[in-house]
This record gives structure tokens, C-alpha cells and sequence, in this order.
């Protein structure tokens, strides 16, 4: 271990322990990586576990996708793995990576490289480099610039990063303004080291990251958002959403999470609507089962981002936001398109901000079995993650409503439930089929059958199944009042 990094007196403990499951992670990808690093040092290179994988591997997290660097170039490290590993991609050839698959674990192989914006390209300018040394000064954070050198297990530290790693400290190896002139991206990903390993930032490189938030606007949409889609699946979203607002970073890429610190709820709470939505953000991730869902998530933070423009004070000195799930729908669907989500996303995510309020109201008992079917029907294979994103926006700190409100949740997915005992809610389908309707109306495929269906669909959400008889005698009365018959 170098001078630099070795522990303070205080910190030595943890640190011996640290090192100690870095040791034992290390050794299940050795026969490996061990065998890779002799090929390539009887090619005379050097190779070295880098980065993320050094970093994993130090906090007992380290996965099947491992991150090297070496000296040779990409043609070299080609000839070096061809005939070992047993596929290769050349994807990364441009920013010299080549990857490769052995024994279970995905290989990516870089050239030492000095990477650099020139202040205007929206794409980083690649060029190789000679040494470990400058390969480490310009990655982004001092505890992703550590190496171990292969296969003689060497551990270089020049920047500090296991004691940032124990201390749980985002730097960066050179000064933040350095760093993040180089790549502006590395600004959002701070914000998403912190949400991802619950890691603190350091206020030197907050006061960049607030300063520089400008630079952003030169990264494509795509980087952007990729790095903002691991932030959200973060252990701890919270801490980085309100790194990304309060450094003026979210003012680049999605102001309308800013613009919810304006706007005070409609029951005039202690909370804004930003701090509300926060806690339904946090609430969300509570009800997942099975890792990150990101349409929730991304559901839950962009539910009200309609009640600015739909704030009303009323002659009372009430405060309401009427339709503001219509206009916080087209909102969302306009934001997930600039930041190039896929459509489905996009899609799913818009629908459930256009379908979180349906809900309130039931408690009333007003709703009749056709309502219940057409809140199934309408939320589609999203109902699920709806029936979490209603519960997720309870937030009143009042115990007694709270309580109602679960309970009248509660009683909806139980009639949900009962219901689509009886009836298949998940295919609500009209009771007549296409082929059925035109051999009954004797008429011929085209918008006329179409009309028809929907109609006994309508029907069908009204007042549950029909049998045939009943069925028909409706199509028939439709087509009557139509004046086809």
C-alpha cells in the first residue's frame, strides 16, 4: 500500500477491515484475472483492476462485470485475449475498450487514455495515455482512482481513496473545477454516487458542482439521462434529488422538480409540494419487491409537477390545483421525451401521473362496481404500481386520516379483488366479438364494427357480463338508435 493511502491511527480498524473483504472478493475473480494479467505481461503490458471494480471490491459489493486499464493499445489487447476469452466485442473500440467474456465474468479492457471536452463538443475527445499515474489523475472521484496491478496484486492509491472510501467523502483526484471542466456529466454523477453508496459530498466539490451547473447543457440528453435513471434507483434518491436542486443541477435537465419548491399543497401544511413529493418518492421505494422500479419511482417524483401551473386561490384563501394530473401527464410525457426515455416508459410513466388522483373520492362510497371496473380497465397492466403510488401519496401527518385513507384502499383492492373473482377485470372484452357483431348487423369489416364493439364494451364496464341474449339485444338496440336498422 502506498503512503497515501494508508489509514490514520483512528481510522485503522475499519480499514484493516475494508481491505480485509477486498482480499476475499478478489480472490473469487483472481483465477481470472491472474491468468489475463500474465497474458499480458509476457506481451510485456501492464494490466490493472481499476476503478469501480477496486471500489466494489473494497465495499464487498463487487459484481461480474470487472474494469481494467492497460498500456496496450486496442489492437494489441486484441491479439493478447483472441483465443482466451471465450466472446469479444469491440463497442468501445472508439474510446479504446474492448470487451470480452470469460468463466461467467464480462471483461472491459482500456487503454490508459487522458480524456477531455474541449469546452464546446457535446462528446468527450479520447487520446490515449502512457502510465497508471495520469490514467487515475483524470478519472472522476478519488475513490474510483484506485488500481490493483495484475497479477502481482499491487495496490495503487496516489489520491487518497480508501480513506475517502472509509470516511464516505465524494472527491475528486485534481481540483472539482478541473475535474468536472474535463466532463460536466461528472457533476450529475456525484449526485449519483451519493444516491447510489450513500456517500456525502465533499463542500468543495458541491460549490462546483453549484457554480458549474451551466456546463451541463453541453452533455448529450442520453448521458444525462442515464446517469439520472441510476440516481433514482439509488439506495437513497432522496439525498441525491435534493443535491440535484439545491446545486441548480436539476434546473438543466428538469425544472419542474425545482418548480415544486414554489408551490404550497392545497391543505396548507407545514410541507410544499417539493418536500411531499420527496416523501412519496421515499414512500415508493418502500413498497418495491424486487429491486428498482424506475416507473414507479420516476412516477411518484413527477405526480404533481402540474400544480404550479394549476395553483387557484379561492375567495376563501383556500389554495386548489383542479386537473393538475391532466396537465402534470402532458408535462411528463413532454420532460421523459427531451431526456429520451423510450416510448414505453414514457408511456407507462405518464399514465399513472394521469391516474393518481382517481382514487380520492372512494371513500365517499360513491363508487358503483362499474366505477371499479373502469379504474382496473383504465389502469391496465399498471394497476399494481398504481394501487402503490395512491398509498405512496399519503403523506398527511394527521393519524386519523391516514388510517381512513388506508382503510378505504384497503376496501378498494378487496372489491377489486371480489370483483375479478367474478369477472375476468384483467381482459374486460365487450361480450360479442368482431365477427359476431357483423354476421348480427350484416355488415362488413370497417369503422362501423368498431363503433359497435366499443359500445358493448361500454356496456360490459357498466354493468358487468352479459349473457347472449342480453348481448345481442343491446347490439341491436344501438343499431336501431344509429338508424342502421
Amino acid at each position: 500500500m502506498s503512503e497515501a493511502s494508508a489509514p490514520h491511527a483512528a481510522e485503522r480498524r475499519e480499514l484493516t477491515t475494508v481491505q480485509r473483504n477486498a482480499v476475499a472478493e478478489l480472490l473469487r475473480v483472481s483465477p481470472v484475472a491472474d491468468e489475463l494479467g500474465r497474458r499480458f505481461a509476457r506481451a510485456g503490458h501492464e494490466l490493472h483492476l481499476v476503478g469501480g471494480s477496486v471500489r466494489d471490491a473494497l465495499l464487498s459489493r463487487l459484481g461480474d462485470d470487472l474494469d481494467f486499464c492497460t498500456d496496450a493499445h486496442p489492437d494489441q489487447t486484441l491479439r493478447i485475449i483472441k483465443g482466451w476469452a471465450e466472446s469479444i466485442w469491440e463497442t468501445g473500440r472508439e474510446f479504446g475498450t474492448i470487451g470480452c467474456q470469460r468463466d461467467g465474468l464480462r471483461l472491459e479492457i482500456t487503454t490508459f487514455r487522458a480524456e477531455a471536452y474541449d469546452q464546446v463538443s457535446r462528446n468527450p475527445v479520447v487520446e490515449y495515455g502512457t502510465n497508471l499515474t495520469d490514467d487515475l489523475r483524470r478519472r472522476d472521484f478519488t475513490v474510483n482512482a484506485m488500481a490493483v496491478s495484475l497479477p502481482e496484486h499491487r495496490f495503487t492509491d496516489p489520491h487518497g481513496g480508501l480513506d475517502d472510501l472509509a470516511a464516505k467523502i465524494i472527491r475528486t483526484p485534481g481540483t472539482p473545477a478541473e475535474s468536472f471542466g474535463d466532463d460536466p456529466l461528472r457533476m450529475l454523477r456525484a449526485a449519483r454516487f451519493a444516491a447510489q453508496l450513500c456517500f456525502a459530498v465533499h463542500p468543495d466539490v458541491r460549490t462546483a458542482m453549484t457554480s458549474m451547473a451551466a456546463d451541463l447543457d453541453r452533455i448529450t440528453a442520453e448521458r444525462i439521462r442515464d446517469e439520472f435513471t441510476k440516481l433514482l434507483c439509488g439506495t437513497d434518491p432522496i439525498t441525491g434529488l435534493r443535491l440535484l436542486v439545491d446545486t441548480g443541477l436539476a434546473d438543466r435537465f428538469l425544472p419542474e422538480l425545482t418548480g415544486l419548491k414554489l408551490t404550497i399543497d392545497e391543505h396548507a401544511q407545514h410541507k410544499d409540494v417539493y418536500e411531499h413529493t420527496l416523501t412519496v418518492v421515499s414512500n415508493a421505494v418502500s413498497y418495491e419487491t424486487d429491486g428498482c422500479d424506475f416507473v414507479l419511482r420516476m412516477a411518484a417524483l413527477m405526480h404533481d409537477v402540474g400544480k404550479p401551473a394549476t395553483k387557484a386561490v379561492g375567495a376563501d384563501g383556500r389554495v386548489s390545483f383542479h386537473h393538475h394530473e391532466v396537465v402534470g401527464a402532458r408535462l411528463t410525457k413532454a420532460r421523459l421525451k427531451a431526456m429520451r426515455y423510450p416510448k414505453d416508459v414514457t408511456s407507462q410513466v405518464t399514465k399513472l401521473v394521469g391516474l393518481h388522483l382517481r382514487f380520492y373520492g372512494y371513500g365517499r362510497g360513491e363508487w358503483t362496481d362499474s366505477a371499479v371496473r373502469r379504474y382496473v380497465t383504465d389502469a391496465g397492466d399498471l394497476v399494481d404500481r398504481l394501487h402503490k403510488l395512491t398509498r405512496s401519496d399519503c403523506t398527511t401527518r394527521n393519524r386519523r386520516k391516514a388510517a381512513q385513507l388506508a382503510a378505504d384502499y384497503d376496501a378498494l383492492e378487496e372489491r377489486i379483488t371480489r370483483i375479478a373473482a367474478e369477472e375476468d377485470l384483467a381482459r374486460v372484452r365487450p361480450d360479442l366479438d368482431g365477427n359476431a357483431i357483423m354476421e348480427l348487423l350484416g355488415v362488413p369489416p370497417g369503422p362501423l364494427v368498431g363503433r359497435a364493439w366499443q359500445h358493448l364494451k361500454e356496456l360490459r364496464l357498466e354493468r358487468g357480463p352479459l349473457d347472449r341474449d342480453e348481448a345481442e339485444a343491446e347490439l341491436l338496440r344501438w343499431a336501431h338508435d344509429q338508424g342502421l336498422r
